[in-house]
């Protein structure tokens, strides 16, 4: 797949994503103190404001700033509008404060909160399709794209009608809401655009090459109609269409899986380096996933589906944005600050550009956080559990850390 770095908008514009996205990081791993398992349901006014901000103010933070980037550049085709990415983090950033603050303590900030988050990712979303239309012949990522896109847009339409009815401005039932809003955002796009972005970013950094695409392919599709399935099952009530809609979505995830082995086993790189090891602990995380995904169908429980919930965001989520902020960041800085002085002077190589020791105290302390606090949700301790956020609050202060050094290297 041709990669060209001529159409990629200035640095400048994508660092406030990424520090903001992992202050935001550092932030909800704070949070999580005054949680109390012992008592923790899916519904608590806690977790959701957690929720909120966890995947507004890090995961979609740092996913606009690197589809800022990948977009154009694997298009090879310049921004529709590049200048309205400096208003969607601002956006998206207050929006993410009032609907988190919302939750806790003032539901009637809630509308406010969610119509600017709408605005920022409305922005984000037509900014997108308008830049995709510029190209006359679209491939399997761009697909992904505008799958991913098109879900996002619906899932803030149902964001919206939720936060009004909890907000008390409108009757409606939000319980029966809650799956499509979190399915379509969850799996519809979060998940796509992560098997989008993995078709680029793996095989680039691993220099994999000479595998099928045919695993993700149907992957893709598969999670496609598993998503739209559950979004109708919460429409018509139908548990026939909901159960259908996980099965879809748990086959994908073992092709996508089987998918990311093949790139793994073809790949030239062999460096052992804190990005192979987050993305072996992110894929293991996804792979432990599955197997409770397929326990909690046949028997349901409130903890083990908090557990599932845990393992997604912190193991699977957190460790692949983590790991590709480590790869990203110095190709991105390298490239604006010192692949103009080759042949002048001397350059870092980017591996230079990694702090190896602090990196790998970051993913020592998140590792252990993640799996401890799992067993801590799992059989509702909250000793054990506040041991594993104390160690997963350590790694994220490691991250930030990392994430400045190599913003500012020189």
């Amino acid at each position: 797949m041709a990669i060209s770095q001529d159409f990629a908008p200035p640095f400048k514009l994508i660092a406030p994503y990424f520090i903001i996205g992992v202050c935001s990081f550092v932030f909800s791993s704070l949070l999580l103190f005054g949680f109390d398992v012992e008592s923790l349901s899916s519904m608590d006014n806690t977790t959701l404001s957690w929720v909120h901000i966890f995947l507004l103010g890090f995961v979609m933070m740092i996913i606009f700033g690197a589809m800022a980037q990948l977009v154009p550049v694997v298009l090879e085709v310049g921004h529709f509008a590049v200048e309205l990415y400096y208003i969607i983090y601002p956006l998206l950033f207050i929006g993410t404060i009032l609907m988190g603050y919302g939750f806790l303590n003032s539901p009637a900030l809630l509308p406010y909160g969610g119509i600017i988050v709408l605005i920022a990712l409305m922005i984000f979303v037509l900014e997108t399709f308008l830049t995709i239309k510029k190209v006359k012949k679209l491939n399997l990522v761009m697909v992904s794209v505008v799958l991913a896109n098109s879900f996002l847009f619906l899932g803030l339409i149902f964001g919206i009608l939720m936060a009004l009815g909890y907000a008390g401005t409108i009757d409606i039932d939000v319980l029966a809401l809650l799956k499509a809003h979190v399915y379509l955002v969850l799996a519809g796009y979060v998940g796509i655009t992560i098997m989008g972005m993995s078709l680029i970013l793996l095989p680039m950094f691993w220099l994999s090459h000479s595998f099928s695409w045919k695993p993700v392919t149907y992957a893709l599709y598969m999670v496609s109609f598993g998503v739209v399935a559950v979004m109708l099952s919460a429409l018509f009530d139908s548990t026939i269409l909901e159960y259908s809609g996980y099965t879809l979505t748990l086959v994908s995830l073992c092709l996508y899986f089987y998918q990311i082995y093949i790139i793994y086993k073809t790949r030239v790189r062999m460096d052992k380096d804190i990005y192979l090891k987050s993305l072996l602990f992110s894929y293991s995380s996804l792979f432990v996933t599955i197997i409770m995904g397929i326990v909690y169908i046949f028997a349901p429980s409130q903890s083990l589906l908090l557990t599932i919930g845990w393992v997604v965001f912190l193991g699977y989520i957190t460790f692949i944005i983590n790991g590709h902020l480590y790869k990203i960041v110095p190709f991105l800085v390298w490239y604006e600050k010192f692949s103009p002085l080759i042949g002048k002077q001397k350059v870092p190589m980017l591996a230079d550009m990694v702090p190896i020791k602090s990196s790998k105290l970051q993913f020592i302390f998140s590792a252990l956080g993640v799996v401890i606090g799992a067993i801590g949700i799992l059989f509702a301790s909250n000793e054990i559990f506040k041991a594993g956020i104390s160690f997963l609050f350590v790694g994220s202060v490691f991250m930030i850390k990392d994430l400045m050094f190599m913003i500012n290297f020189k």
